[in-house]
């Protein structure tokens, strides 16, 4: 997949995509997104790809936030159309991709880059990492499911207090109220979202995505997700990979998935 602003690059079933605009700290315009979201369906469909890790390129930053220039002089419709579009295209399509997607936080995560990490099933970032939301400061609020995902990952009174500041935190404060999972260095983030990869890797694909499947629809309007996980996990009992890995676990030997 040949692509202008971002990198895709398989190992085995591993996939990672790259977010390659370094002069301007990766942050996010129209082509990205657009670029992001056939890198993700094509990756969605390759039945190949069981993992994907999504980073930025460099040290400095992940996705330093959206290129305001490109919307700056947008009317309310358009506006409302830029968020809408963004969301449905790409990340609401990351929150419910059936394969997990891994964010490795390289830096800072601001605006529309801390909303991109969010959507993703996890995140993992370096020490030098910064996050923060600080859409209030340019006049406007977060477009592209900040306010939603912020306070389902920290809670109401932080993700308040993080939208109304503008301010930004450290990846140790982001991983004390549960916004990454794991902090390590700059030099270790990507080994170690390849470990915690290939440990995803050894499980069944199958109910992965059924799991994925289940979570989501606990945070869905109007949708029971104690139902969802009925149903998913019924299902799982008549996929090859239940018989595979019950018969392995009887057999006290690895399953083969």
């Amino acid at each position: 997949m040949n692509f202008n602003t971002i990198l895709v690059s398989i190992k085995d079933r591993l996939a990672q995509i790259t977010i390659n605009r370094p002069k301007k700290l990766n942050a996010l315009n129209e082509e990205t997104i657009s670029e992001l979201s056939l890198a993700f369906e094509k990756l969605e469909e390759d039945q190949r790809i069981k993992v994907i890790v999504l980073t930025g390129s460099g040290e400095k930053a992940f996705v330093a936030g959206a290129d305001i220039s490109e919307f700056s002089n947008f009317s309310e419709q358009e506006g409302s159309l830029l968020a809408r579009i963004g969301q449905e295209k790409l990340f609401n399509y990351i929150e419910n991709l059936s394969k997990p997607v891994i964010a490795a936080i390289n830096g800072f995560a601001l605006g529309g880059g801390l909303e991109l990490a969010m959507c993703c099933h996890f995140r993992i970032a370096s020490d030098n990492a910064k996050m923060g939301l600080p859409e209030v400061s340019l006049g406007v609020i977060p477009g592209y499911g900040g306010t939603q995902r912020l306070p389902q990952l920290v809670g109401k009174g932080k993700a308040m207090e993080m939208i109304m500041t503008a301010g930004m935190i450290s990846a140790q404060e982001a991983k004390a109220c549960a916004l990454v999972n794991e902090v390590t260095t700059q030099e270790e983030l990507l080994p170690t979202t390849q470990k915690i990869a290939n440990k995803i890797l050894k499980n069944s694909s199958i109910a992965i995505s059924a799991a994925i499947r289940a979570v989501n629809a606990g945070f869905e309007d109007g949708t029971n997700g104690f139902n969802t996980e009925i149903e998913e996990f019924g299902a799982c009992f008549g996929t090859a990979d239940f018989k595979e890995g019950t018969s392995a676990f009887l057999a006290k030997r690895r399953p083969s998935f």
